[in-house]
């Protein structure tokens, strides 16, 4: 499909209406990445999601924008509840795959001789890669329950964490008005084994250095410093979040028709949002969004106690914390200003990042002066970003931005690129220490299947819609 597509300026493209576009596009981008955009079904995608029934705004891409199901990943759009859908393609699969960073009181240097042992311990104590399950956390069907509504929460009541822990996520830890029984038997089996592990693909622990600080002021209110080590955790819902997407798909099918819904691709299945299959969906989804947040927390304590093993400290002097805890897909009730009024909108975000303004109330006091802390990964060879969110965001893409560098390549074509070489030696030659499944994941991840995070960021911070923060650089990579 040809698409006309007219820039606005460097960072900015529109794709005005046509055929049964409800709205326009907008998407962020340099004209390098549009060119490699206009190869692929990415732009297609954004067009389709204009059609969808009560879209406000315009249908968004952001600049790590690649073709997904239904709606591209790192596609943004938001829906009026009156006249409004929900649509599982909006969301992803993986529900609340998200991103949390800790940091620590410790210098990179305070890791020297140390980091193989360190690596060893956080591959060994968060089980990982395909079907990895964690084998002496046994949940009854009352406790995964209560994991499904509470979130964070239970784990923290566990012991896995502290309320500190909470304040620092996202929701604190847990979307309202989830209901269990919604959730099928066999997503509840396939989740109940694997709360606190970290999956395959693109997921990870990252053992990191502040490499760079590029605003002074928002990086000591996050509590980050020069050559500080960090920790990103990426992970999401495991096999429970996927098996509700699956099951919800087949609902969304036939609400696709009941309701007379038009759709050009029946990837967008949807059903309306006042609908009691919207409702009941959304109800779903949030169990499998808390089901992620609880799993980080886990992963977080169990980061903590391999810390404190191989370092020899106590929890005190390690300063563990959580900075940010941020969801990548997710429909959520939020409000917005639209057409000089506040709205109340279901904002789909896949594989996009919430990203709020200084001042605003769901963001912690504490980083009320700065922003919100939006956690952008790279590759695992190159570099990961901090940044905070704008009031450009906020009144442009509905506080959003990106969510990572974006795939360029298939798993498919990453293998085949990787063949004769030694991924785990080359990283360690770059002084990355790389602990995996297998060697295939690895081949899935190599830096090449990627854009460079720092084009993608780049755009983010000159269109105002981010403002970079710090550039952390990998020192230990754990994968599934």
């Amino acid at each position: 499909m040809k698409i006309r597509i007219d820039r606005i300026d460097a960072c900015r493209w529109r794709i005005p209406p046509f055929g049964k576009m409800r709205t326009e596009g907008l998407v962020f981008a340099t004209e390098k990445m549009l060119k490699a955009l206009e190869e692929e079904q990415a732009l297609e995608q954004v067009c389709n999601v204009a059609t969808l029934p009560g879209i406000v705004g315009p249908s968004i891409g952001m600049p790590d924008i690649h073709w997904g199901y239904g709606f591209p990943i790192g596609g943004v759009a938001a829906f009026d509840p009156a006249d409004g859908v929900v649509s599982p393609g909006g969301v992803g699969y993986d529900i609340n795959c998200g991103v949390r960073l800790l940091r620590c009181k410790l210098s990179v240097d305070e890791l020297n001789g140390l980091r193989d042992r360190l690596a060893d311990a956080l591959f060994r104590n968060i089980p990982s890669g395909v079907g990895s399950q964690r084998r002496d956390l046994k949940l009854s069907r009352q406790d995964e329950n209560r994991v499904l509504t509470s979130g964070a929460r239970w784990a923290v009541n566990q012991g896995f964490g502290t309320d500190e822990d909470l304040d620092r996520i996202e929701e604190q830890g847990c979307l309202p008005g989830g209901r269990p029984e919604l959730v099928s038997d066999k997503a509840l089996e396939r989740g109940r084994s694997q709360l606190g592990t970290l999956g395959s693909g693109n997921h990870f622990i990252e053992v990191d250095q502040v490499a760079e600080i590029h605003d002074g002021e928002a990086a000591a209110a996050l509590g980050l410093f020069q050559d500080q080590v960090t920790v990103t955790i990426h992970t999401g819902s495991r096999g429970l979040g996927h098996q509700v997407c699956d099951d919800f798909l087949r609902v969304m099918h036939r609400a696709s028709q009941k309701y007379g819904i038009e759709l050009p691709d029946r990837q967008l299945c949807c059903a309306p949002l006042a609908s009691p299959e919207g409702k009941e969906y959304l109800a779903a989804m949030a169990c499998a969004a808390n089901f992620a947040f609880a799993n980080r927390q886990l992963i977080t304590a169990w980061v903590r106690e391999s810390f404190e093993r191989v370092l020899e400290k106590g929890p005190v002097d390690l300063g563990l914390s959580v900075v940010y805890d941020v969801c990548h897909n997710i429909a959520k009730w939020e409000t917005h200003p639209v057409g000089g009024r506040e709205r109340r909108l279901c904002v789909h975000r896949k594989g996009a990042t919430r990203a709020f303004p200084p001042g605003h109330p769901d963001i912690p006091a504490v980083y009320r002066s700065v922003g919100q802390p939006v956690l952008i990964p790279g590759d695992m060879g190159r570099y990961s970003y901090v940044l905070v969110g704008t009031r450009e965001a906020y009144a442009e893409t509905f506080g959003s931005t990106c969510h990572g560098a974006g795939r360029v390549m298939s798993r498919h074509a990453a293998k085949k690129q990787a063949r004769g070489h030694r991924i785990a030696a080359e990283l360690a030659e770059q002084g990355i220490v790389v602990r995996a499944a297998g060697h295939a994941t690895l081949a899935e991840e190599i830096p090449a299947a990627y854009k460079d995070v720092a084009d993608v960021v780049r755009v983010v911070h000159d269109a105002g819609i981010g403002k970079i923060v710090a550039r952390l650089r990998p020192l230990i990579v754990i994968k599934g």
